[in-house]
């Protein structure tokens, strides 16, 4: 029962959302705790750059259709199914909170999570380790390319601006940069304190989603959207998920790989990082406040129904394998 229980940091998210709700933070206030955030999320990103080993890489590298395969998830069948949501009538998905389901249809994969469930599930982990790294490496330029053309072709989210664009190379990619050359020389440190760092990772996104929030709070996020809004984005999360996992799970037998290459490609293809969104919404929508809260809230719920969903299956299809050696035992 307790895998169908929120994270804890999926409990925190929520709480930033209450008090957001109840405490916005507004005013000169808020241009500091902006500038903070900002500092945070830059210390995040460099962090992921550190841990990044180029030796896991360059190793992985070899494993080219895998890795074009969960790309083409990741960037491709995610913005088609997207855009398949616009047909949606407004009157079931509201246009903003459509606009979030389909920024979050351009997303990187998710890291931790990917590679923990799919060393759960007996799958290969060294080719999770390559491709969700390679995701959000590849995400830093592909996911505001992709929010661009696809926000400004439905007419959602206003597209991409230029200084968007700068902002992200300035407070993602550049730490992410220093990080990566830095990494020979600190990144055995950092790994070696993944809790005691862990503060940093999520206290960023806290951060920046209590932030978004308020300015949302502000704008009459509450008063603008439903529970039934909210009701039809879980269930249109849901869905998506579903989808996408049945076309990676039988895709990927259907194109020849292992059962290992199988379970890497159904995690890491199938997820979307919160970690990388919720700063990536804050920069390339900064000029939208009104727009955040509603982007940034498909993202939260999608966050959690992927844990649960990828924690029930990852114990699937690890007794499968169980029951699979213990027949060959027995046949021997």
């Amino acid at each position: 029962m307790s895998r169908f229980m929120p994270d804890r940091f999926t409990i925190m998210l929520v709480c930033a959302v209450i008090l957001a709700s109840f405490l916005p933070i507004h005013g000169e206030p808020a241009y500091w705790f902006g500038i903070a955030t900002d500092i945070a999320i830059g210390l995040l990103f460099f962090l992921h750059g550190a841990r990044l080993s180029r030796e896991v890489v360059v190793g992985g590298l070899l494993h080219w259709r895998l890795h074009l395969t969960i790309l083409a998830t990741t960037f491709v069948i995610f913005p088609l199914l997207g855009l398949a949501i616009g047909f949606l009538p407004e009157s079931i998905l509201p246009a903003p909170l459509y606009a979030g389901i389909l920024f979050l249809c351009v997303l990187p994969s998710t890291v931790q999570s990917s590679i923990a469930f799919t060393s759960m599930a007996n799958g290969n982990v060294p080719a999770a380790i390559v491709s969700a790294s390679g995701s959000n490496l590849f995400g830093m330029f592909l996911t505001p390319l992709l929010a661009g053309l696809l926000m400004s072709t439905t007419g959602e989210g206003g597209g991409v601006s230029a200084d968007a664009i700068e902002k992200i190379a300035l407070q993602l990619l550049a730490p992410f940069v220093i990080g990566q050359l830095l990494q020979p020389f600190i990144g055995n440190w950092i790994r070696a304190r993944k809790k005691l760092l862990a503060p940093v990772d999520r206290g960023g996104i806290l951060m920046v989603v209590y932030l978004a929030f308020s300015t949302a709070v502000i704008e009459g996020i509450w008063r603008t959207f439903s529970l039934t809004d909210i009701a039809a984005v879980i269930v249109t999360d849901m869905v998506l998920l579903a989808v996408v996992m049945v076309i990676t799970m039988y895709g990927s037998r259907l194109l020849g790989f292992s059962k290992e290459d199988e379970i890497a490609i159904t995690f890491c293809g199938s997820k979307k990082s919160l970690a990388s969104g919720v700063p990536m919404a804050n920069a390339i929508f900064a000029g939208q406040s009104s727009a955040i809260g509603a982007i940034v809230l498909p993202i939260m719920l999608f966050h959690q129904i992927q844990l649960m969903v990828c924690a029930v299956l990852a114990q699937k299809y690890a007794q499968r394998k169980v029951k699979v050696e213990d027949k060959a035992t027995a046949a021997a």
